[in-house]
């Protein structure tokens, strides 16, 4: 079983196997997690991104990418869906933590750093991101062990811990 717990603080300084990253469509850059993450680990992240997603990559699917400069070995990049922009499927959203932990498991990572995906500049409502992180990772089939979702601000992390609290009965 899966061990899933909040942590409070900054993705690109997770010691795991492999951070999550919540990326846009073109597999470029962004803002966000995004931007933090290619800033952390430098330029060979990007240059990965366009040689391995030279035509970007779909809402809910997901990828890797070396992880550059930073403690993580991959990234596993994920496009959550734009709720800001009227993408409310909440099944693209599950599905960025189904194959983002597919992908884990491909690369045989054991420990996984997560974002809230979508909950950012996507908009994306912060509880129910949270509610479907931690329903969709405590369901998957993995052999990850240890996820970890981690979170900047400390409304976040307390919207996490209160999730996982819920989830345990």
């Amino acid at each position: 079983m899966t061990e899933i717990r909040a942590e409070l603080g900054d993705i690109t300084r997770q010691e795991v196997d492999a951070v999550v990253n919540a990326a846009n469509n073109a597999m470029r850059g962004g803002g966000g997690v995004d931007g933090a993450i290619h800033r952390a680990g430098g330029p060979a992240i990007l240059q990965d991104c366009i040689a391995r997603f030279p035509h970007g990559l779909a809402t809910g699917d997901a990828g890797w990418t070396t992880a550059g400069d930073l403690p993580a070995r991959w990234v596993i990049h994920t496009v959550g869906p734009n709720y800001a922009a009227g993408q409310r499927d909440r099944g693209l959203l599950t599905s960025c933590y189904r194959r983002s932990l597919k992908v884990a498991d491909e690369l045989g990572a054991r420990s996984v750093a997560f974002p809230l995906i979508s909950a950012g500049v996507y908009g994306w409502p912060r509880q129910d991101a949270a509610a479907a992180a931690i329903e969709t990772i405590a369901a998957a089939r993995t052999g990850v062990a240890e996820v970890r979702l981690v979170a900047f601000s400390e409304d976040a992390f307390a919207d996490i811990e209160a999730e996982l609290l819920r989830a345990m009965f």
